[in-house]
């Protein structure tokens, strides 16, 4: 049947955007919940969020700190196209699971519903504390790189002069995070109109860079083809093999975090299909654009790679743009790459926060009760914003232990990240559930994508966990297994703690479309729900509201 076709309802006609509004609410209702927030991010800015956080130039920038030491510019080339492609599997199994059940706790949620009854509650509760460590890492990262980076063009400014403290560039990176925080406060469609404009300047600022670059490079800048694709430079002295899959760093962190798009799925309208496809096409998008890139640097920078790492101005990417365009026209080039970064921080702290909002809806973290509030005049969770917030501003401060140990923050967002990614994906084939895909679905081939993405992920994990070189002391070890492996103790231990621990009280999901909210528990139902997973959680009450939201669109959808 046309999608022009209007729907009739008791007062009067439904079109057409808010049939596609009923049946993202049915869906929802399914799954256990109401909705709270308004479905105000079309598909394009869905595909925006995740697109803008990977913001590829200013990401790539943030971490050539990693790629040029471990490989040089061969290992940027073939580092970020070899892990582009295992990217995308990652990618495709997650959207598979967020076209089947698009919620805001996404990974936490996936895991209760498709685990055995056993061990679904001590899953779900780690894989909520790991994606939320992870996405506070990924905001508090992004925001350190946006300071780095405005300091840089203070450092370029003064003809190289300047050169900032790590204690000036913490003071940055708080003012850039409580900057975001405000920003975030704003209501959701002032949020999801910003996407647009955030995916423009990305892939102009792209182009203009792939084809500027070149272009504008002096000849003794630029590179040979057998050197800018061939050239293996081992800085850090790790052997060559394995110094090539710690430059997997630069693509693992910029393609990272596009689980964002899940998280702001209960704002999204026609979730079921908009959020698969806008993980699917940032991460596509982003490891051609990212090649491209890459390449253009490895062609442009020129042979001194110790020279680019250690420039006064204290950023690689600045450096060679300074060395191609000169002072005046790199301070331009430049103040668009931070204003890129700046937005990627934004968008990080809204979907970071809706889903800590989410977990606190389902009372797991502290202060859930004030965590799980939504603001009367914004419609959106302005708690969990700040509360957010104030963790990565606590997680910059490894700063002070060095730059090392900040740089330990990077490798966090994807570990993290990876085991909340990793969990749910593994119990759609390990554990006891009857999964039903959504609208997006790869038939025969979602097992092998799911196999490759947890064997890639788990061997990632283990790597980013190692120190940056062979010798080392306390002031340069790997802070990642501290602060991530501290994190994750905490919650187990808080979890079996005698009498208050989250084994005598946290049962999973909690729907709130009860009388009040969080009073019905969520049970599993038979495999014939339309939820998508199948054997997800909901209560009766759900199913009822979810019938008669179904009666409502039934000749639309």
């Amino acid at each position: 049947m046309s999608t022009e076709k209007r729907l009739e309802d008791g007062n009067g006609s439904v079109d057409t955007r808010e049939a596609v509004q009923l049946a993202d609410e049915q869906l929802l209702a399914q799954l256990g919940y109401k909705q709270e927030f308004q479905r105000a991010f079309s598909p394009l800015e869905c595909f925006g969020i995740a697109f803008s956080i990977i913001g590829l130039l200013p990401s790539i920038a943030s971490v050539m700190f990693n790629s040029i030491p471990n490989g040089g510019p061969a290992a940027m080339v073939w580092g970020w196209a070899v892990a582009s492609v295992f990217i995308l599997f990652v990618g495709m199994a997650m959207a598979e699971l967020g076209s089947a059940a698009p919620t805001s706790g996404g990974l936490y949620f996936w895991t209760y519903s498709l685990s055995s009854p056993r061990w679904r509650n001590l899953l779900c509760w780690i894989v909520g504390y790991a994606n939320t460590i992870g996405s506070i890492a990924a905001l508090a990262s992004i925001d350190w790189g946006c300071a780095v980076q405005i300091l840089a063009a203070a450092s370029i400014g003064t003809h190289e002069s300047y050169s900032p403290t790590d204690a000036q560039t913490l003071g940055v990176y708080a003012a850039v995070v409580l900057s975001h925080a405000v920003l975030c406060g704003l209501a959701t469609p002032v949020l999801a109109r910003l996407q647009t404009v955030y995916v423009v300047l990305n892939v102009i600022l792209c182009f203009a860079i792939i084809i500027a670059l070149p272009i504008a490079t002096p000849s003794e800048f630029k590179n040979t083809a057998s050197y800018a694709l061939g050239d293996f430079t081992n800085m850090n002295g790790w052997p060559n093999g394995y110094a090539f899959i710690l430059s997997f760093l630069a693509p693992l962190w910029t393609i990272g975090s596009f689980d964002s798009a899940v998280h702001i799925s209960e704002e999204a309208s026609n979730a079921a299909t908009a959020v698969p496809w806008a993980i699917i096409n940032a991460v596509g998008i982003a490891g051609v654009l990212g090649t491209a890139i890459n390449i253009s640097l490895a062609f442009c920078m020129g042979t001194d790679l110790d020279a680019i790492v250690n420039s006064p101005i204290g950023q690689p990417m600045a450096t060679i743009f300074f060395n191609s365009f000169g002072e005046k026209a790199t301070l331009g080039v430049w103040s668009v790459v931070v204003l890129v970064q700046y937005m990627m921080g934004s968008s990080m702290l809204l979907a970071a926060s809706r889903q800590t909002f989410a977990f606190a809806r389902d009372g797991a973290l502290p202060f859930s009760s004030w965590l799980y509030r939504m603001n009367s005049y914004t419609k959106t969770p302005v708690n969990t914003v700040w509360f957010v917030a104030g963790c990565s501003i606590l997680l910059g401060l490894l700063a002070l232990a060095g730059a090392t140990a900040i740089s330990a923050v990077f490798s966090i967002s994807i570990t993290a990240s990876y085991i909340a990614y990793a969990i749910p994906i593994a119990a759609r084939f390990l554990g006891d559930n009857d999964f039903k895909p959504g609208p997006f679905s790869l038939g025969v081939f979602s097992l092998p994508v799911g196999i490759v993405a947890v064997l890639f992920m788990f061997f990632m994990v283990i790597v980013f966990l190692f120190p940056t070189t062979p010798q080392t002391d306390a002031p340069d070890m790997n802070y990642t297994v501290v602060v991530m492996g501290g994190v994750l103790f905490l919650s187990i231990v808080w979890y079996y703690l005698p009498v208050y621990g989250g084994v005598h009280w946290f049962t999973g999901p909690i729907s709130n479309i009860g009388d009040g909210v969080g009073e019905n528990k969520l049970e599993r139902i038979s495999g014939d729900s339309s939820s998508g997973l199948g054997s997800g959680p909901t209560a009766e009450k759900d199913v009822v509201k979810a019938d008669k939201l179904a009666a409502d669109v039934e000749s639309y959808s």
